[in-house]
């Protein structure tokens, strides 16, 4: 079979795109990239909707996702165009975060030159020291809140929409089993926070430890509990009990 036009050859691909042969037959392997054609000598072929998908995995790899995630991520934006619009914002955004960061350094190299103070106020003001951000990473570690917000600044206003609407049928869910006088453990109760742990998916992979561990934060932690007390006062603590039951149950 003859190279058909319109197509580049896998080295030509890892050429342009500066990903070794040897990682794309890997996502090939793997799903996230198949070529548009493989020829009969065995060598794999790619047209232009696979560079652009290869793009955009080249993006969500830069956002932190792992390549099990993207794939995810890449099947649920259907629109090449609007998922490299979200792409481009999130780009933006991280350059203007770097801009900012650049400055306050440039500063202090500055005022350390002149022997110049320099309030700790000014020292961090371009940072991104968000409180809860900082709580999360100590409770769950960088690696879940990096996966975490990446998955976020990949969706689009629609899917985020959504994702709260999921939300919120997951938590009507259990409040349901609650006011049918339910046992936490119950299987129809299990049911229920399946719709709440394929939400948590969405954003991270609990394994049984850490989702036990969520539920109980939800109880204990009092901005939590404010959240799921506006559904009910009684949700905070039967859903912490009902994901335990869960954990135990479903998850390794």
């Amino acid at each position: 079979m003859m190279q058909e036009e319109g197509t580049w050859s896998i080295s030509e691909v890892a050429k342009a795109s500066k990903v070794s042969s040897r990682t794309l037959r890997h996502y090939d392997q793997l799903g996230l990239l198949e070529p548009a054609y493989t020829a009969h000598n065995g060598y794999r072929y790619y047209g232009e909707p696979e560079l652009l998908r290869l793009q955009r995995i080249l993006l969500l790899r830069e956002l932190g996702l792992g390549l099990e995630t993207i794939g995810e991520v890449l099947d649920g934006q259907a629109d090449p165009v609007e998922a490299l619009a979200v792409h481009r914002k999130w780009l933006l955004a991280e350059r203007d975060r770097l801009d900012r960061m650049s400055r306050t350094v440039d500063a202090t190299i500055t005022a350390l030159r002149q022997g110049a103070p320099m309030s700790a106020e000014n020292m961090f003001k371009d940072f991104d020291n968000n409180p809860y951000e900082a709580e999360a990473r100590e409770r769950w570690g960088d690696k879940v809140v990096d996966e975490s917000k990446a998955r976020h600044a990949a969706m689009t206003p629609a899917q985020k929409q959504e994702f709260m609407e999921q939300a919120d049928a997951a938590n009507r869910a259990v409040l349901d089993c609650l006011n049918a006088g339910l046992p936490a453990d119950d299987a129809r109760t299990l049911a229920a926070v399946e719709l709440h742990y394929q939400w948590i998916l969405r954003s991270w992979t609990p394994n049984r430890e850490s989702y036990a561990r969520l539920g109980r934060m939800y109880v204990e932690d009092a901005r939590f509990k404010a959240f799921y007390d506006k559904y009910d006062e009684r949700l905070a603590g039967y859903l912490g009990e009902a994901m335990t039951a869960y954990a135990q149950a479903r998850l390794s």
